[in-house]
């Protein structure tokens, strides 16, 4: 068996991740080739808890058989990759992704309300509206940055929409949204992971007590939005403490944003990079549509990994694991498996089956919001393919250095 320095791959190097893409889905492609899990020692970071290492689930059906088995694979004590300080969640409190059941399954349950086909349904005419507004302002503009123009400004909006977040204080939200992402990768100096962390967490801080203090207002005076829901006993009895509250919309603000935001930034250099693929999409919109999102998701993994804890020993294709081991599930390495996908590196929008794991593997934590961010990327290419039909990319993006969020920083873009 090949060992981590045998293969000259090194996941738990920021150096291996300064390389381009297509660089490291070749070295993805060559450990799927092994014939069980690698193991990657740790190293240190600075701030961060530094463990044993990890073994690397790169093959589809390893992530796919680790997130459906939620009780050998716990989420707790965190998902991310390495693993935060303990104070961390003592301050913020428990993010929903890093809890498992029953105490994940109590959090999910009262904000799946958020995302029930009946609210997703009303919520199309509101998206659709600021769509329009966007591309309005695009036209007015002239075309410099797809980001910031476009891909960064719906997914913002209708969450603040949904949450009923005054209009007055939105642009605080976005300020402290773009700060909180900055800090999602590997860092290896000291001075520099102090300052995007201090950064980080001070954001943080100011938007969940933004939300905190909305939730103590709605609970006097509820209105039609989902802070009020949240935070008002529905006929279980069941809300969320202001501690829930702040921490489920520094997640849905954090993660829903970028899933959706960076779908809609790769989209567009997927379609201008395959002409063919555009021209299939722009011939039958409506139905081809949902299989561009899919594809699009599969190709780019906008959440790059997640972390799991074992919890009993279990055997996964030939490796003994043990309780306390921990393995992380690359969804970019899985979505790109040949055994599952057909020409995995090139980009088919009419792809049947497409069974990636983009937003996550089956299970319990399979992303609660990918509806609305299917929805909301739907309908922003829609009016950007009716009023702006040329628009395509024109030159290469600048992408976030980072382990985990498969962020586009900026893309430039003409119509």
């Amino acid at each position: 068996m090949e060992t981590a320095v045998e293969t000259g791959i090194d996941l738990a190097d920021l150096a291996f991740w300064r390389r381009p893409p297509a660089e490291r889905d070749r070295d993805f492609a060559r450990l799927r080739a092994l014939d069980r899990p690698v193991f990657f020692p740790e190293r240190r970071v600075p701030l961060l808890r530094s463990g044993r290492g990890f073994y690397a689930l790169v093959r589809h059906a390893e992530v796919v058989e680790a997130s459906r088995n939620a009780r050998v694979f716990s989420s707790e004590p965190a998902v991310t990759n390495p693993e935060p300080p303990g104070w961390v969640k003592h301050v913020f409190g428990d993010s929903m992704v890093n809890l498992d059941d029953p105490r994940h399954a109590r959090l999910r349950r009262i904000v799946s309300r958020a995302f029930s086909p009946k609210r997703l349904a009303a919520l199309d005419g509101h998206i659709a509206a600021a769509a329009a507004r966007i591309v309005d302002d695009v036209v007015r503009e002239g075309p410099r940055d797809f980001v910031r123009q476009v891909a960064a400004r719906l997914p913002i909006h209708v969450i603040c929409d949904m949450m009923g977040i005054p209009g007055d204080i939105r642009a605080k939200v976005h300020e402290h949204v773009d700060v909180s992402t900055a800090y999602t990768g590997v860092r290896m100096s000291l001075a520099r992971t102090a300052a995007m962390a201090g950064r980080n967490m001070a954001a943080l801080f100011a938007l969940q007590r933004l939300v905190i203090r909305l939730g103590r207002e709605r609970e006097r005076a509820p209105g039609d939005d989902l802070v009020s829901a949240l935070v008002t006993a529905n006929v279980d009895g069941e809300r969320l403490t202001p501690r829930e509250l702040g921490s489920f919309f520094t997640l849905l603000l954090v993660a829903g944003n970028e899933t959706a935001r960076n779908t809609m930034a790769h989209m567009l250099r997927l379609l201008t990079e395959h002409p063919g693929q555009r021209e299939l999409l722009a011939g039958d919109f409506e139905g081809r549509v949902a299989g561009a999102i899919e594809e699009t998701v599969r190709v780019v993994s906008p959440i790059m990994q997640f972390r799991r804890t074992v919890t009993e020993e279990y055997e996964l294709r030939g490796v003994r694991l043990a309780p306390g081991d921990k393995v992380v599930l690359f969804y970019g390495s899985a979505n790109r498996d040949a055994e599952v996908f057909a020409d995995p590196d090139g980009y088919d929008i009419t792809r049947r089956p497409n069974p990636h794991v983009g937003f996550g593997g089956p299970g319990p934590h399979f992303c609660l919001g990918a509806n609305l961010a299917r929805q909301e990327i739907k309908i922003m290419y829609r009016e950007l393919f009716d009023r702006l039909p040329g628009i395509r990319t024109t030159g290469e993006p600048e992408l976030l250095l980072s382990n985990f969020d498969n962020s586009v920083r900026a893309q430039p873009f003409t119509f």
